[in-house]
């Protein structure tokens, strides 16, 4: 059902009158959005980095650390949050004049996050020798053992995270996360990257406090927004007015061309122009080859990327990473097609999707989850065998107004022992349990839905941001948009409207290419995935883009939607 958003009035009225576009100020009253300082990108505007819990006790320890030369370890996840996050931390560390290395886990062998055997790594680093001080980025809220075993070869830890916290928090020597308990900063949706950038920011007050003339008190931490925007994009945390900032600004820096050689070199590898650079560019291009090196071989190689400052060694990196990804994108076709030979075609009675196959690779379950979800509408989780085959990993992708992590932790304490591991956030969330357990799995999260979830969660309406009328849908329009920051939480403007198919064929073997009539008005468009033919009139939802061919940039509608009339 293609359903429009209600617009607030005044809201919109208000928007228009500080100097919005029309169609602008309408879509942002229709996301909440009810004064024009909330979608200033200035910088200025970023929330304080000392409204956060524990910053300013984590600054004194880097500055302490930094200024004793103590040899720092930065301890990443193997995503592109983790990997972006990692960039951060030893770009803007040795911008300060730090001695900073990284450590990443292997997905397969070392599992996640700050573990007992990546201390015994660290301990052991192959260029700094041991430690003085792990740093985790986006990871450690939950690393009890890693903490203690950290404590026990002589080692303190500062903990950077954006994860929700367990019942106890780990007894590391600092710990920043907006989730944490007792924290009062007002956005509790960064990134691991951007908890990373505003730790930053706070280390270099704490040198203009104590060092004003030293290099580390002038640190261009600015010039890392570019890794900011990335990781946040590619994390899919929800775009809230803090958020939108550090993006635009790193999209700002990508587009003037003052990005890293690693996200120009992927930017090129995808075929996308980094002067044009959009927020989708970064989820769908630039993040997922990024991810790939941690689904299937090591993060490492994304990490330099982002660190590298010779071209030849970013190009090659790139390129790497791209190769990779192809691959990926071949065992998550196969693999999807599994599934749904597993599940049938048709949307399932229960609440939910659980799929599992002993063949599968457990760095693309999260992928395959993600497709379940969108296919069936209902939350799915993908699982695949650990290297043991005793152990199952899985990853579980929701569907807005159903709570993931909230969802395994109801079904932990319901059934305690079913889930050895679990973490997460609303949207997404990865389990770790016996592999002969995954069918008691199912049954129990079906049950927890059955008692917990709205049922309107299951049968979503599209919103859209209703009818244009006819020639406003033109290249000054597209221009507006293309200049927000669209993404997770802040959805790209959806329009509706009714129109005559003019002509219609197949294109790709799968995309239907078409001219349609509105309001006196022809449009080119093109349904992404669809080869049935469209009614001669129809209700469609579309988006507005631009179809690039040969040098030739024209006004196009992508249609995500389409009911007879």
């Amino acid at each position: 059902m293609i359903e429009a958003r209600q617009t607030p009035r005044l809201e919109a009225e208000s928007l228009q009158s500080a100097g919005l576009h029309p169609v602008l100020a309408r879509v942002y009253a229709a996301r909440g959005v009810t004064a024009a300082e909330a979608i200033d990108p200035k910088l200025e505007h970023l929330l304080s980095p000392f409204l956060m819990k524990g910053i300013e006790r984590a600054a004194a320890l880097l500055h302490q650390a930094i200024g004793q030369q103590q040899r720092l370890c930065v301890i990443a996840d193997y995503d592109c949050d983790g990997a972006t996050a990692c960039a951060v931390a030893v770009r803007g560390l040795r911008m300060m004049g730090a001695v900073v290395d990284y450590l990443v886990p292997n997905r397969r062998e070392h599992g996640y996050g700050l573990t007992a055997p990546i201390v015994d790594l660290a301990r052991r680093h192959p260029r700094l020798g041991t430690p003085h001080l792990l740093i985790t980025v986006d990871n450690g809220i939950a690393s009890h053992d890693g903490i203690e075993a950290a404590h026990a070869a002589g080692m303190r830890e500062l903990v950077t995270d954006h994860h929700l916290p367990g019942d106890t928090l780990p007894a590391a020597a600092s710990i920043v996360n907006p989730n944490q308990p007792g924290c009062d900063f007002p956005s509790k949706h960064l990134a691991g990257v951007g908890v990373m950038f505003y730790l930053l920011i706070a280390l270099r007050a704490a040198f203009r406090r104590q060092s004003p003339d030293s290099p580390a008190a002038r640190a261009p931490v600015q010039h890392l927004l570019d890794l900011v925007a990335l990781g946040t994009i590619a994390d899919l945390v929800k775009l809230d007015d803090n958020n939108r900032r550090l993006v635009a600004a790193g999209l700002r820096r990508i587009r003037s061309g003052q990005a890293c050689l690693g996200v120009r070199a992927l930017l090129t590898q995808a075929g996308r122009e980094p002067r044009r650079a959009l927020a989708t560019d970064l989820g769908f291009s630039v993040g997922p080859r990024i991810n790939a090196a941690g689904r299937l071989a090591d993060i490492s190689l994304g990490i330099v990327c982002l660190l590298a400052d010779d071209p030849a060694e970013a190009d090659s990196a790139a390129s790497r990473l791209d190769a990779i990804n192809r691959e990926r994108r071949d065992i998550e076709q196969t693999m999807r097609e599994e599934a749904i030979s597993d599940l049938g075609d048709t949307v399932p009675s229960g609440c939910s999707v659980v799929a599992f196959r002993d063949t599968w690779h457990e760095g693309v379950v999260g992928l395959v989850a993600g497709q379940l979800k969108t296919r069936f509408g209902r939350p799915s989780f993908a699982f695949a065998p650990a290297a043991d085959r005793i152990w199952a990993r899985g990853s579980g992708r929701s569907v807005p107004g159903i709570h993931l992590r909230d969802a395994l932790d109801l079904i932990s304490k319901r059934a305690p022992g079913l889930i050895e591991r679990f973490g997460g956030h609303a949207m997404a969330a990865g389990l770790t349990l016996r592999a002969d357990a995954i069918a008691l799995f199912a049954q129990t999260l079906e049950q927890v839905l059955l008692e917990t979830a709205d049922a309107a969660c299951f049968n979503p309406a599209l919103l859209t941001d209703g009818d244009l009328d006819p020639g406003v849908a033109d290249d000054s329009l597209l221009d507006a948009l293309e200049a927000q920051v669209w993404g997770q939480g802040f959805p790209e403007p959806l329009f509706t409207c009714e129109v005559e198919v003019i002509g219609q064929r197949i294109v790709g073997e799968r995309h239907l290419k078409l001219d349609l009539a509105h309001g006196g008005q022809r449009y080119a468009a093109i349904a992404f995935g669809r080869t049935d033919p469209l009614p001669a009139r129809s209700q469609i939802a579309y988006r507005l883009t631009r179809n690039e061919y040969r040098g030739s940039r024209t006004l196009q509608l992508v249609v995500e939607a389409v009911t007879p009339l």
